[in-house]
């Protein structure tokens, strides 16, 4: 039994209203035996709840994300949340979570995610020009307008919200002119993360590829922004009302001694459970493929499923580390982030040998540079 179960859950599967050209997830069901899924039936929601309900210990979090997840349909979130209730014997927190691509979302939608207290992404890589550069529909038009109107929507309901940032090749060299317009339109809770290559194909060839040279003189800038704003006058030396980025805000809980929230920045690959339509559950968002498949919630217990977990190895693989990183200054910090931004090497023996982060170049250019400066704050938000 888990104390927290937190499930990350495609109701939609892989499919979507959008293409863009870098989706991570529309690769990975490229390179299925069955690329979608559907949409998960009323049955398959009512099993994965109430055996969810069973094995959290203390709280229950679900996190729906696609594809677009709302493809699924108001009416299933509807039904989800009401099985939640009425399955929830023993009364322990449930909360949601929901990532969207913010396009065509009508307002129907927003009393319910705000009646149920959900957390919400909304997809953005900024302004008109670099968002509607890789985001598209399925036309080939630029969807930022849409975007746009759906934050108006979330704001208009009191609905709590952050951005998530696809940083590729392209917006990389626009860090300042993305933070300038994100806090322009008071859009204060940031997250960037890497653009991934497709999975076949070497490591900075498409054309909307993150190269390490490019993400280092992006997360320089982007520091440079954000750290101005922590120490001018209305930051006032403490953290209120300025912008939060994942990504710096765990790497000052690192400073602290506490454990950072970002699974890639642990070190180890945590426990998770993502669920597919049909039923069928991966170790992680960035795994979802026919081999690393754990077994299905209609058939399996949870017990079950982390013990095939355990069987591939998924966990223990990510505790090696190259032995570059192991006499690194900056070791503490980086841990060598996400394993899919890492070789992976099966050994005759089941074992895998871990090669360095591909941005390893630029976390070290960026630790070097913005070290100093983190660790200030640090100590002046200390006070």
């Amino acid at each position: 039994m888990a104390d927290t179960l937190h499930l990350l859950i495609k109701p939609a599967s892989g499919n979507c209203n959008m293409r863009c050209a870098y989706c991570f997830y529309a690769d990975e069901a490229a390179n299925r035996e069955t690329p979608s899924f559907g949409v998960m039936d009323r049955e398959t929601a009512r099993i994965l709840i109430e055996k969810s309900m069973d094995y959290a210990k203390k709280q229950c979090i679900f996190t729906f994300q696609g594809g677009e997840p709302t493809l699924a349909g108001l009416d299933y979130f509807k039904y989800f949340t009401e099985t939640v209730r009425k399955s929830n014997k023993r009364n322990i927190p449930v909360s949601y979570n929901i990532q969207t691509n913010g396009y065509h979302l009508q307002e129907d939608w927003f009393p319910f995610l705000k009646e149920n207290k959900f957390l919400a992404g909304v997809s953005l890589d900024g302004d008109a020009a670099c968002h509607d550069y890789l985001r598209r529909d399925a036309k080939g038009k630029g969807t930022y307008k849409q975007v746009m109107k759906t934050i108006a929507l979330f704001k208009k309901y009191g609905i709590d919200f952050n951005v998530l940032t696809v940083v590729t090749g392209y917006s990389a060299g626009h860090a300042r002119q993305l933070y300038n317009f994100f806090k322009k339109q008071g859009l204060y809770y940031q997250q960037y993360i890497e653009c991934l290559d497709p999975i076949r194909e070497a490591q900075g060839t498409s054309p909307y590829s993150l190269t390490p040279e490019k993400y280092g003189r992006f997360l320089k800038n982007l520091f440079d922004c954000w750290y101005q704003d922590m120490t001018g006058p209305s930051a006032k030396g403490t953290k209120s009302h300025v912008i939060y980025n994942r990504y710096f805000e765990n790497l000052a809980a690192i400073l602290t001694g506490r454990e950072p929230e970002l699974c890639s920045m642990r070190g180890i690959c945590g426990l998770q459970w993502v669920v597919e339509a049909d039923g069928s559950l991966y170790p992680c968002d960035f795994y979802a493929l026919d081999e690393w498949r754990l077994g299905n919630i209609k058939d399996d217990s949870f017990e079950q499923i982390d013990q095939k977990r355990e069987e591939l190895g998924f966990i223990s693989r990510s505790r090696t580390l190259p032995k570059e990183c192991r006499i690194c200054p900056y070791l503490a910090l980086c841990r060598n982030g996400c394993c899919r931004l890492c070789s992976m090497e099966k050994q005759e023996d089941g074992t895998y040998i871990r090669g360095k982060n591909y941005y390893c170049g630029a976390y070290r250019e960026f630790f070097a540079y913005a070290l100093p400066r983190l660790e200030e704050l640090v100590r002046l938000w200390g006070k």
